[in-house]
């Protein structure tokens, strides 16, 4: 009888004790935030306090641990992205122990998923599965990198302007935006003239920026999209370099800086850019590499990367690094030969396969109306040559006016050339390639373009070789019943094909979304197709059912 009560007892407590957690309850893929009070006042948390984190504890008993903030006088928080559905427990700790506002505390709190309309949410947080060359969600189904960048956006616009331009993002199917968080060479200040940081050997965050920022990720999240967050951009030359934290500020103080941005928006569905435009190799690979050890090295976090400068690729640098988890790289701005050649034919394409396996994305091919002679072509032809220069991952957009947020046509932009043909980040939307981004989706989604990989050795000859812009992209499935060729000029193609193998033909136009038949010329164990139109068009070879 006594042993029987103990039973009901316990079952009770337990009854209990989970139904007071779940007066605090959480949705699966949503943020967390927990509010701390701090008992004193710090001159400078960033320095007074060397730990502030939260370890959570899943239902199923993973360890998890973040670093937390402070938020402005006596506000701390952390801010948290649940995976598991079920109990979770958590227990905070400070360096200033005597702080009991900080220090010690613990709580619990229930893991609800519910019905979601957006697949972040119903997929879980992007991430990449060792061996593969793609991202995926969190339940392994595959995730098409399609950004849009817009560095000077989350700070300068309004909260329409900044709704205005999500809802037209996702609505053209675009999976990520990229963007600055701190003032950086292209934009000082925030709309509200407020900066994220002062000083250099001793910064002193701003919370007052932030909280803007908090409200421009939020609403990113909200639309579908990932938020790709530059945390410190670091182009080392040019004008306004001074500007650019990355560059600047010593180690300790750049680890900080980005350290506290990763605890702030480490709650929302992000894909970390730890570097922007910088330079990663030479005398500053210890640099980027200590800094990212001490921001990312003994806490759990999201995708990181690096946003090369034009034309550098750091793959082999870094690809040893345990943080480091997306090959990113910037083809640049020009369209030529070495711009070209770069993307088609130098390390991003040759070396791929020599690496461990990560996806490979041209996170800043050439902007749309950055230069006032070049095409829409020039720009389409980029975008498509860097989705067939590795295996499929993904791909960037970006326009001059977009990532400038300039708010009239022909208006400057910080510390960059006169550029008075660039039209507004409203009317940028409208441009050619902005509005054909949702075609690149579209095509990609009738696929499965996760099975595609290079293969220029199909190829009988490589008109590229005679034209260095008529570089046909290949890509294949390892079984070759799917062949895919970017061809960008007029003229013939030919692959070679196994004997016994045979392929019905299509041609895809970029600029309108469109199929037509294609005209197969069929040799001993060549198959040939000619291109005659204004646009470069893609080759679809499918095997012919048996």
């Amino acid at each position: 009888m006594i042993r029987n009560l103990k039973i009901v007892f316990f079952i009770f407590y337990c009854s209990c004790f989970y139904l007071s957690a779940a007066s605090e309850q959480v949705s699966l893929w949503h943020k967390l935030e927990l509010d701390f009070e701090s008992k004193k006042e710090y001159e400078n948390a960033l320095y007074n306090v060397g730990e502030f984190s939260v370890t959570f504890i899943s239902p199923t008993g993973r360890e998890r641990r973040v670093n937390g903030f402070w938020d402005g006088a006596r506000d701390w928080k952390a801010r948290f992205q649940p995976d598991e559905v079920g109990l979770w427990s958590w227990t905070s700790t400070c360096s200033d122990q005597e702080n009991k506002g900080l220090h010690g505390l613990d709580g619990s709190f229930v893991c609800e998923r519910r019905d979601e309309t957006l697949e972040l949410f119903q997929r879980g947080a992007i991430q990449h599965s060792p061996g593969s060359y793609h991202l995926s969600y969190a339940d392994g189904a595959p995730f098409f990198w399609m950004a849009c960048t817009t560095w000077n956006g989350a700070m300068k616009s309004t909260e329409k302007e900044w709704d205005h331009y999500l809802d037209d993002r996702r609505d053209r199917n675009f999976s990520a935006i990229q963007f600055v968080t701190t003032q950086w060479r292209g934009g000082d200040s925030n709309r509200s003239g407020e900066v994220a940081f002062t000083g250099s050997g001793r910064i002193e965050v701003n919370p007052a920026f932030f909280k803007e920022l908090d409200e421009r990720i939020d609403r990113i999240n909200e639309f579908g999209l990932v938020a790709s967050p530059v945390l410190l951009w670091a182009l080392p030359s040019v004008t306004g370099r001074h500007l650019s934290p990355g560059y600047y500020l010593p180690v300790d103080e750049a680890s900080k800086l980005a350290s506290y941005i990763v605890a702030r928006y480490q709650g929302n569905h992000v894909v970390w850019s730890l570097g922007g435009d910088g330079r990663y190799f030479g005398h500053f690979e210890g640099r980027w590499k200590a800094i990212g050890d001490a921001v990312f090295g003994d806490i759990d976090h999201a995708l990181a990367t690096l946003h090369p400068h034009g034309q550098s690729y750091v793959g082999d640098l870094y690809a040893g690094k345990s943080w480091y988890g997306l090959m990113s790289y910037q083809s640049s701005h020009n369209y030529t030969q070495n711009v070209v050649d770069f993307i088609n034919r130098q390390e991003v394409a040759n070396n791929w396969s020599l690496l461990r396996p990560m996806p490979h994305i041209n996170m800043e091919p050439l902007y749309e109306n950055i230069h006032d002679h070049q095409t829409s072509e020039n720009v389409r032809n980029a975008i498509w040559w860097s989705l067939f220069a590795t295996p499929v991952a993904g791909i960037t957009y970006g326009a001059n006016g977009i990532w400038s947020w300039i708010g009239k046509d022909g208006d400057q932009i910080l510390n960059h050339r006169t550029a008075p043909w660039t039209v507004s980040w409203k009317n940028s939307l409208k441009l050619p390639v902005s509005r054909e981004m949702e075609y690149v989706h579209d095509f990609m989604s009738r696929l499965d373009w996760w099975e595609l990989y290079p293969n220029s050795e199909l190829l009988v000859e490589q008109p590229g070789d005679n034209a260095y812009d008529a570089f046909v992209g290949t890509l294949a499935k390892r079984d070759r019943s799917l062949i895919l060729l970017y061809v960008p000029k007029n003229g013939t193609v030919s692959v070679r094909i196994a004997r016994d193998m045979d392929y019905s033909g299509a041609w895809f136009n970029p600029t309108s979304n469109e199929y037509e038949s294609a005209v197969l010329d069929r040799g001993d164990g060549v198959l040939s197709a000619t291109k005659n139109a204004d646009t470069g068009m893609v080759l679809i070879l499918k095997q012919a059912k048996q």
